[in-house]
């Protein structure tokens, strides 16, 4: 059994910095996602994937808040990959103030994480649910793809979300450092980047999984927090 390391990013520590802001707007200039548009994108997914089984890689939240009731859940590793906080954020869990970093995945390296098999029935509503749950503005459509992850029985292809995004408005590339400094700080209405990246890094070592850019990062943002 896996031995969980103490993190230097504790509760105490998150809740120094946790807080809802208000809402704030879209501050993108691009175009959200329609309503009507989701099932439209997520019977295109579904279509793409063909038959059998359809999975989903989870690198960061989804594996602690998934967006459905999974039929089966498999480590796995995604190669040429690695987590980034590489995503500018003025809404969620930041504001136009006080910007944070919100995780997705950049080329390089490896990841390891949770691939999650869609149920066979209500796929489509879970499919949905998925692309409600993590994309909203049209651009980011272009960071979806399909991948090949590999765990115990081989490799499969799962739909990955954030992976290499696109949009150059968003896409940044900040020092680990400076990363840390902007989620010690940054909290929107859904809560602080904080608090996001304390509980990813708690379940992954739950899971096992231990993430050496992660874990650096929030060590590097406990201390920021604690100079506040």
């Amino acid at each position: 059994m896996t031995k969980l390391r103490e993190l230097h990013l504790t509760e105490a520590l998150v809740a120094r910095v946790e807080r809802q802001e208000p809402e704030c707007p879209g501050v993108r200039g691009v175009p959200w996602i329609a309503d009507d548009a989701f099932a439209i994108h997520a019977a295109r997914l579904l279509d793409e994937a063909g038959e059998g089984p359809v999975w989903t890689f989870a690198y960061g939240s989804l594996i602690w808040k998934p967006a459905f009731e999974a039929a089966e859940a498999v480590p796995c590793v995604l190669h040429g990959w690695r987590r980034s906080f590489c995503i500018h954020l003025e809404s969620w869990r930041a504001t136009p103030e006080q910007p944070g970093l919100m995780l997705a995945l950049a080329r390089g390296g490896s990841c390891r994480g949770m691939a999650y098999r869609l149920p066979d029935e209500g796929r489509m509503e879970a499919m949905e649910a998925l692309l409600r749950r993590e994309i909203g503005y049209e651009v980011d459509l272009a960071s979806v793809r399909w991948l090949t992850v590999r765990g115990e029985a081989g490799a499969m292809r799962a739909l990955v979300f954030y992976a290499a995004p696109l949009d150059p408005v968003i896409h940044v590339c900040l020092p680990v450092e400076e990363q840390a400094r902007r989620i010690a700080r940054a909290a929107g209405h859904m809560g602080s980047c904080a608090a996001y990246l304390h509980n990813t890094v708690r379940h992954l070592e739950e899971l096992g999984i231990r993430d050496r850019y992660l874990w650096e990062l929030q060590r590097l943002v406990a201390e920021e927090i604690a100079a506040l």
